[in-house]
């Protein structure tokens, strides 16, 4: 007799943001999830009281992984570094979960409060790397976040075009100080 191991609500989650990242929001629902970890619709159930409550849960699972570091960065150095990583790579986000996501806020109140939630924070990260560099016009954290979502959905971000310019508006940036 084969073993099966016990799914958990990560488990599920996982699968939910996965399945967000490929389908969109219809990929949130018990029975397709069910067939991609090979289980029954009574694990989902086991763990989720309905699809809404799941449905919040991997809103929440995926802001939680994808907001940046609360520590200021104590040197100059550093807050370039950490600038200039997020600027190109992002916050640790999965370009297609983001832009399913940013589809999903469209149309979903729950969906566009956790979007919100997640790119103030991001916001403020930039705010807090850009005033230790002593940049503080307080419209630069959001241009520069809308100039990285905004890279991320032309040839998903990754082109060296793409990578070259968003370079370069960080150091047209970092050069106002």
């Amino acid at each position: 007799m084969v073993t099966r191991q016990r799914l958990s609500p990560d488990d599920w989650l996982k699968a939910g943001v996965d399945a967000l990242a490929r389908l969109g929001p219809e990929g949130l629902k018990a029975e397709p999830l069910a067939r991609v970890l090979e289980t029954t619709k009574g694990s989902f159930y086991w763990h989720f009281p309905d699809v809404p409550t799941y449905q919040k849960r991997v809103l929440e699972y995926w802001s939680e992984s994808n907001v940046a570091p609360e520590e200021a960065p104590k040197k100059k150095k550093e807050a370039v570094a950490e600038l200039k990583s997020l600027m190109e790579d992002g916050f640790g986000e999965d370009g297609a979960a983001e832009a399913a996501m940013r589809t999903w806020a469209r149309t979903d109140q729950d969906a566009a409060d956790a979007l919100a939630r997640i790119d103030a924070v991001r916001i403020e990260r930039i705010r807090i790397l850009l005033d230790k560099l002593g940049v503080t016009n307080p419209d630069i954290p959001r241009a520069l976040y809308a100039a990285r979502i905004g890279a991320a959905q032309i040839a998903k971000g990754k082109d060296k075009t793409t990578k070259a310019a968003i370079e370069t508006l960080v150091d047209m940036v970092i050069a106002l100080r």
